[in-house]
């Protein structure tokens, strides 16, 4: 339907049909309107599996909804760092869509992972806004492709779980732009979602619903985005002020109750009629765009769809530690220890839970292969230790060559609605590591869970697995892994502190009462321990293989350029190893000498390749001006300061193997307000202020320097490194003071003057 057609179409409606399309039909349908032919359209709970309920709605997995098929959860998706993967993963659920007649997936989950003991970690992606941005938009590219729209969530800056429904994010602007819409704005701009959900905090004390110069200004006039804002489940605090925003969609119906009050606005004047029009426009839009791109053919297989989710979930797995160990052969005793290796954790808690009707475990999958020796080891409904289950489980492994633990989070430590309390696994799960580790020498940890944790035993094994929750094939992916069928290439989109008191939210999180204050700024995660230079358990972007790769040849296009260019830059990486496997090759840019505090290593560029053993293959990244840029609160715009940065190449955050220089120059001078306050190094700092203000410098200070001390050199180069201190910190009002009259207040005004008209 045409943007006419379907003006006309409002142009017939009643105030009250208008108002109506405002708010949800039911829990999961938006309004129809029967007599103008408008249909009720579907959205569904994602993004990760499709959790469509025909009854019992429910907005946190409480209820059960239609078999479908679990894939990888964000967390491993994202350590994939496979944006083709993951547009496949997209084009999947977007068929599994058309075949239930879901108009739009409410996901991707994209939010920052500003600490690890968030609730709902597992279904984000990562503490990088370039990661989260490039993996949601290539869930969102995926599923629109297929016909379906996606509703990027949660926006914005809904980065815990506690009071998440009445707690203010409280965020500086540079931080917000830098990281938390960062994050939003490239699968935005990229990828074009159909929709946006609103989440239920405020920010800097605004409801997100009712955040204009987000939802309006940034979002649309800045971003481009041209479909409707939908509120979070319940999340609807002001409807006619939200509708004054920018949020289209109330969500679920609120049963007329905020119809009227629109309707009423609109009567008395506190609400132009043209901006309901506005939202209906945008929502019919939306539900036209899926009525006429439906797929009447669609079906959908869940055991080809579940082959899909194996796929996926064999490179969402990180490699931590292989002394040797892996991958396992086949002609070993081996034995699989804990309840996970045969009920396998590999979904998160809440509204993303799918109702799987296949699961496959590690004992499941390792039966294709070899005899495995079983002990359950613990249960995760408890946290305590079940003695003949313990004593079981060192048996199996004391008479085993090597033995595969199969450890995590269980649903009641990690969910939405929740925070964790700290990083800590469950107490009978690490007495089980300790006690089998002090029978077997060879012990190999596969990891269930959506978030870092502390890891007390890592000394003493010779092998860990990051499996996350990765799907309902997880179990498949990991005996892959295990025995080489799969080279493992997952690597981290987070960093794992040491402990959780090392993460830079840790004082601030979760706030106090209904405040939350961002006090570490754009110091989240890598960019933070980086800085520090702070001993981490695994640093961002770390991940193991069992191949080896060489990088070699760094190039840049331009060894100089204008922030208003674009620079190339090429690297070679060859698989030296005797098998196999891929890479992630990361780009960070480094500003050697900022007067704005900066990260020490910002990630602006990744690309995953597949090499054979001895294949070389060059990557190559294009890096503009926002590559350089950070956020200035001064002109609210990106901004480059003039002169080095460092491109620098690495295996992790921590792993920089190559790098190269270039000089970036500025187009845009920043204008300074100058001040008698202002001190002498912020003229000498600008080139130009400088040479219009030496004349006015007649600074008169007097040392002695004829000191009869041996050490009189020193003391004179001391004296020296005093003074032009003193004269850099010196505000213009002191040269009063230290000019023995050769300067005037007269003087200083017009110096300031001409300064603040350059």
């Amino acid at each position: 339907m045409t943007s006419l057609e379907i003006k006309n179409l409002i142009s017939q409606m009643t105030l009250e049909e208008k108002a109506s399309l405002c708010s949800g039909y039911d829990f999961w349908h938006t309004e129809k309107i029967d007599r103008l032919g408008i249909p009720a359209s579907m959205v569904s709970d994602g993004p990760h599996g499709l959790r469509k309920q025909d009854d019992k709605a429910d907005h946190l997995g409480v209820n059960e909804s239609i078999k479908a098929v679990c894939f990888p959860a964000g967390c491993g998706t994202a350590a994939s760092f496979n944006r083709d993967l993951i547009n496949m993963m997209g084009r999947t659920l977007a068929n599994e869509c058309q075949a239930e007649g879901v108009s739009v997936l409410l996901g991707p989950a994209m939010n920052i992972k500003r600490s690890p003991v968030c609730g709902r970690n597992f279904e984000y992606y990562s503490e990088d806004p370039l990661v989260a941005g490039e993996m949601a938009g290539s869930l969102i590219a995926g599923v629109q492709a297929g016909g379906v729209g996606t509703s990027a969530k949660h926006f914005l800056a809904n980065n815990q779980e506690h009071r998440r429904m009445t707690c203010s994010s409280n965020i500086d602007e540079r931080t917000l732009r830098e990281i938390y819409l960062a994050a939003f704005e490239g699968a935005v701009v990229k990828s074009k979602p159909w929709t946006i959900m609103a989440s239920y905090n405020k920010v800097n004390g605004v409801h997100a619903t009712e955040c204009k110069e987000y939802l309006t200004d940034v979002l649309r006039g800045e971003w481009g985005f041209d479909g409707y804002v939908m509120s979070d489940w319940g999340a609807v605090n002001d409807r006619v002020a939200e509708l004054k925003a920018g949020m289209d969609l109330e969500m679920p119906t609120s049963n007329g109750e905020n119809d009227k009050l629109i309707v009423e606005a609109v009567k008395n004047g506190n609400l132009d009629e043209s901006v309901v029009d506005t939202a209906v426009e945008r929502i019919l839009n939306i539900v036209y765009k899926f009525e006429e791109g439906k797929n009447p053919n669609a079906v959908w297989d869940l055991d080809a769809d579940h082959e899909v989710a194996h796929e996926i979930a064999k490179e969402t797995m990180v490699l931590l530690k292989n002394d040797g160990i892996l991958p396992l052969s086949s002609d070993k005793k081996i034995a699989f220890v804990g309840q996970y290796a045969s009920k396998p954790r590999f979904q998160g808690g809440g509204s993303s839970h799918i109702n799987c009707r296949k699961v496959t475990s590690a004992m499941d999958a390792v039966a294709n292969i070899c005899d495995v020796a079983y002990a359950q080891g613990f249960n995760d409904k408890v946290d305590a230790t079940d003695e003949a289950m313990l004593k079981e489980a060192i048996e199996v492994a004391k008479n085993s060559d090597v033995t595969v633990i199969f450890a995590g989070l269980p649903d009641v430590i990690e969910s939405e609605s929740f925070d964790r309390p700290d990083m800590k696994m469950p107490k009978n799960q690490l007495e089980l590591i300790d006690k089998v580790c002090e029978v077997q020498k060879n012990v190999i940890v596969v990891l269930h869970n959506g978030s870092p944790i502390e890891m007390p035993w890592l000394s003493k094994v010779n092998g860990v697995l990051e499996a996350y929750l990765s799907g309902e094939a997880s179990g498949a992916a990991v005996v892959d892994i295990l025995f080489g069928k799969v080279n493992p290439s997952g690597k981290l989109p987070e960093t794992f502190p040491l402990k959780y008191e090392d993460n830079p939210s840790y004082i601030s999180f979760p706030g106090e009462g209904n405040e939350v204050n961002y006090a570490e700024g754009v110091f989240v995660g890598y960019r933070y321990y980086d800085k520090k230079n702070m001993d981490v358990l695994f640093p961002f972007g770390f991940g193991l293989s069992y191949t080896e790769f060489e990088y070699s040849n760094l190039k840049l296009n331009k060894t100089s350029m204008k922030d208003t260019d674009e620079v190339i830059v090429t690297v070679d990486v060859k698989n030296i190893g005797a098998v196999a496997g891929k890479e992630v090759v990361q780009l960070y840019v480094n500003d050697v000498e900022s007067k704005v505090l900066r990260p020490i290593n910002e990630l602006r560029g990744f690309e995953k390749i597949d090499l054979m053993p001895g294949e070389t293959k060059t990557v190559e990244f294009k890096l503009n001006k926002r590559a350089f840029a950070y956020y200035n609160t001064k002109i609210h715009d990106w901004h480059v300061e003039s002169g080095d940065f460092n491109i620098r190449i690495g295996k992790s955050s921590r792993d920089i193997v190559l790098e190269e220089k270039i000089y970036v120059e500025s187009t845009v001078r920043i204008p300074v307000k100058y001040s008698l306050d202002s001190a002498v190094m912020d003229i000498q700092e600008d080139p130009v202020a400088y040479e219009i203000a030496k004349p006015y410098f007649k600074l008169d200070f007097f040392t002695d320097t004829n000191s009869s001390s041996e050490d009189s050199a020193t003391a004179e180069a001391m004296s020296k490194e005093m003074m032009d201190a003193m004269i850099r910190y010196l505000p213009l009002r002191g040269m009063l003071n230290f000019s023995n009259g050769k300067t005037t207040l007269a003087d200083l005004n017009e110096l300031v003057d001409k300064l603040n008209n350059i």
